[in-house]
């Protein structure tokens, strides 16, 4: 009789019909089914839902839990009407990094990985202000947490040069120095360039980096109430030109719910043809990419969670199923098809979009699941309660107990 390192019993799958065993042997799924074998460990699902786990494609890691030192006068501007002052927001956001220091940086990601981990997230994008006022210490914090966590979370750490290229001199070499140093991922924001020349010269740039190294790109653009902005566009142009496709997300790219309809079919096309994803993050900005809209047009489209406790949100807990459920209301996706997609665009396409690797359940693939307390996709969106388990890389790595008493009756 066959073992495994891990069977999980009598559970609820989004793509097939019945009640399932998942066996799992040396971190990925080894059967789907009626299991004979034994495990070593074995959970019960008791006829619950077991999904992929969640994975947040947008953070700034560095930055988590830093909104009562920061105050409230960026949110204002970034929340503000049309988000006319979103560049106003980010010059005062910057005010923190003149106190980075690597060791409060890596307490605040490590409290905020755990979070993640809690919740069932086990894959993060990690964006980390590269610039000459954040130097390199968010940098030195977050590979030290990324190679820390290696064995059970993956951290993707982004060189973000927050405060331009063009504008900020001195970034480029930071974040080539960064990504020498070990970061995944070179970043960018080609919007806060001050003219459009600059905005693509930052594009350039960074591409040049990111190809010399073999890294995946992933930019925030046009993150502002500009129907001008167009630097979603040339990235996607970039991304054709430099035949890296599938390999570059714009995060944001919130100027797109502004853009004349022919316009935006015409950058629909264009992100499909690069296989560019984008991730939106609805509820930390009055305006977002026209998520529904891409769909439609065949667009890899996902969420993040963007911000905990910073200048932009005064909210968040790594929880994705919370913005799953804040994006249903934002964007009024509240039919049962709707919410299927909501779940995938925090699993599937989320791990799409971090150019993840066959992050389904299907056998031979990496066993990174959740075993949910809901018997269905409108349950866990509905209530949004813990997993009973998260298990990354084949092994258990949380489990949530939920316990209440009522001391009245009638």
């Amino acid at each position: 009789m066959e073992t495994y390192d891990l069977v999980i019993r009598n559970a609820r799958l989004r793509d097939l019909e019945g009640i399932h065993d998942i066996a799992i042997k040396d971190g990925r799924i080894a059967k789907i089914g009626a299991v004979t074998g034994k495990g070593e460990n074995e959970i019960d699902a008791e006829r619950k839902l077991v999904t992929e786990s969640f994975v947040n494609p947008h953070l700034h890691m560095c930055k988590v839990y830093t909104f009562k030192l920061i105050g409230e006068e960026s949110l204002r501007q970034y929340h503000g009407k049309g988000m006319g002052g979103a560049m106003t927001a980010i010059e005062l956001a910057s005010k923190i990094k003149e106190r980075y220091q690597a060791d409060w940086i890596y307490e605040n990601a490590k409290k905020a990985a755990f979070e993640a981990l809690k919740h069932g997230c086990t894959h993060i994008r990690a964006f980390v202000d590269t610039d000459t006022k954040a130097r390199l210490e968010g940098i030195k914090a977050l590979l030290k947490l990324r190679d820390e966590v290696r064995g059970f979370m993956t951290i993707q750490v982004v060189a973000f040069p927050q405060d331009g290229v063009l504008r900020d001199p001195g970034s480029e070499e930071l974040v080539r120095k960064a990504v020498e140093m070990g970061a995944d991922v070179v970043g960018g924001i080609p919007w806060i360039e001050y003219t459009e020349d600059d905005s693509k010269a930052h594009i350039d740039k960074m591409f040049e980096i990111a190809k010399e190294y073999d890294k995946d790109v992933a930019m925030l653009t046009d993150d502002a109430g500009d129907p001008g902005l167009r630097t979603t566009e040339y990235l996607a142009l970039k991304t054709i030109r430099e035949k890296w496709i599938g390999r570059v997300t714009a995060c944001h790219a919130r100027a797109m719910e502004l853009y004349p309809e022919p316009y935006f079919r015409k950058l629909a096309h264009l992100l499909k043809t690069a296989e560019m994803s984008i991730v939106s993050d609805p509820h930390t900005g009055p305006l977002h990419a026209r998520v529904k809209d891409l769909l439609d047009q065949g667009v890899n489209v996902a969420f993040g969670q963007d911000d905990i406790a910073d200048a932009y949100y005064p909210y968040g807990r790594n929880k994705m199923l919370e913005i799953a459920f804040l994006c249903s209301h934002l964007l009024w996706m509240t039919s049962l098809r709707d919410m299927e997609i909501l779940y995938d665009m925090v699993t599937r396409m989320a791990g799409k979009a971090m150019n993840i690797k066959n992050h389904r359940i299907e056998i031979g693939a990496p066993a990174n699941l959740v075993v949910l307390n809901a018997e269905n996709v409108y349950e866990a969106i509905w209530y949004q309660t813990e997993p009973r388990y998260v298990i990354s890389r084949g092994r258990i790595v949380a489990e949530n107990e939920e316990t209440t008493r009522f001391h009245v009756k009638i």
